[in-house]
C-alpha cells in the first residue's frame, strides 16, 4: 500500500504546524491553561485548519486524546439528526483525565444546513461544561451568527511561499528527492500555497522517478506554464490572433489543460502586463463573463476563442 505524504507529515502537535505564528501563539495559551472556549476556524483549504485542531487536542490531552475527540465532517454529515444524536451523546458523556471538558471537531462546518446549525448551538449551550466545538470552515459568513459569537475566530491565510517551501525541502530530504529550486517554486505557483495539495503534487511527481523540476511539475500537474499562457495572452493583445488561437488549441487539445485553468492562469498574468489600467478593467471583466460560461457548461474551445477575439478586439 502506497504511503500517503500528507497523512505521514502530519503535525503532531502544534509546535509543528508551518506557518500562522499569531494564530499558534493563541492556542497554545489556551491549551497551557486548560481554558479551551468554543472556536471556528476560517480560511482557504490547505493551510493548515484541521492539522491545528488536532494538534490542539493532542497537546491539551496527551495520550488520551483518542477518548475525548470526536472529528466529523459536516460535508457527508451534514443533517440535523447527526446533532441530535452523535453529536449531543458525545458531548453530555464526561472527559477521561484530568482535564474537565471534549473536544469535537466538525470539519466543512459551513456545509451544516441552517436547521442544523441551529441545533448546533442549542448543543453548544447546553453542553459547555463538558464539551468545546472546533468549527472549521473556508466561509465564515455561512456559519450562523449566534454560532460564530459563541466562538472566538481564528483566521488563517495562504502560507508565504518561504513558509511551504521549506517544508517541502524537509520532505524532499527526508524521501531522498532530487529537486531544484524551479520545481518547488512550480508547486507553490501551481498550488496558490495549499499545502495539502503541495505535499500531494510533490508526491505524485517523485512517483515519476525524475527530478523534481519545473518541468515535470507542470507536466504531471497538467498546468499550463505561465510563460506559455504569457505568450497567449500577448498575441492576442498585439492583434495576432491566428497564431494566439494555435497556441490555445495547443494547449487545450495537446496537453489537455483545462479551460478554466487557462482562464485562472490568463487571470494571474493580467496585472502584470504593461498596458493601460482601464483595459486591464476591460480584460477582467471579460474573463468574468467567460468564466461563467465555462461554469454553466458551454463548449471549452469555442469560448476561450472567443475570449481571445475579445481580448485582440481591445
Amino acid at each position: 500500500m502506497v504511503e500517503v505524504w500528507t497523512e505521514k507529515y502530519r503535525p503532531g502537535t502544534l509546535e509543528d504546524i508551518v506557518g500562522h505564528e499569531h494564530v499558534i501563539r493563541r492556542l497554545e495559551a489556551f491549551v497551557e491553561d486548560e481554558s479551551l472556549p468554543h472556536l471556528l476556524f476560517t480560511g482557504p483549504a490547505g493551510t493548515g485548519k484541521s492539522a491545528s485542531a488536532l494538534a490542539a487536542a493532542k497537546d491539551l490531552f496527551g495520550e488520551k486524546w483518542k477518548n475525548n475527540l470526536l472529528e466529523l465532517n459536516a460535508s457527508d454529515t451534514r443533517g440535523i439528526n447527526v446533532i441530535r444524536n452523535q453529536v449531543k451523546n458525545f458531548a453530555r458523556s464526561k472527559a477521561v483525565g484530568d482535564v474537565p471538558f471534549k473536544i469535537i471537531i466538525l470539519d466543512e462546518a459551513d456545509a451544516l444546513t441552517p436547521e442544523a446549525q441551529h441545533a448546533l448551538r442549542r448543543t453548544m449551550e447546553n453542553y459547555t461544561e463538558t464539551a468545546r466545538f472546533i468549527l472549521i470552515c473556508n466561509y465564515s459568513s455561512k456559519i450562523i451568527d449566534p454560532i460564530r459569537s459563541r466562538c472566538s475566530i481564528f483566521r488563517f491565510p495562504r502560507l508565504e511561499k518561504k513558509e511551504a517551501s521549506k517544508l517541502l525541502e524537509d520532505i524532499c530530504n527526508e524521501e531522498t528527492v532530487e529537486y531544484d529550486e524551479s520545481g518547488l517554486e512550480a508547486i507553490f505557483s501551481v498550488t496558490r500555497g495549499d499545502l495539502r495539495k503541495s505535499i500531494n503534487l510533490l508526491q505524485s511527481v517523485s512517483a515519476t522517478g525524475k527530478e523534481v523540476t519545473e518541468e515535470v511539475v507542470y507536466e504531471v500537474s497538467s498546468q499550463a506554464k505561465p510563460q506559455a499562457i504569457r505568450e497567449l495572452l500577448e498575441g492576442a493583445l498585439d492583434g495576432r490572433f491566428i497564431e494566439a488561437r494555435d497556441k490555445l488549441q495547443e494547449l487545450v487539445l495537446e496537453k489537455g489543460i483545462s479551460g478554466m485553468d487557462i482562464i485562472k492562469e490568463i487571470h494571474r498574468q493580467v496585472y502584470s502586463l504593461d498596458i493601460d489600467e482601464k483595459k486591464k478593467v476591460r480584460l477582467v471583466e471579460k474573463m468574468g463573463e467567460y468564466e461563467f460560461r465555462l461554469d454553466e457548461g458551454a463548449d471549452e474551445q469555442i469560448q476561450l476563442e472567443a475570449l481571445l477575439a475579445q481580448f485582440a478586439s481591445i
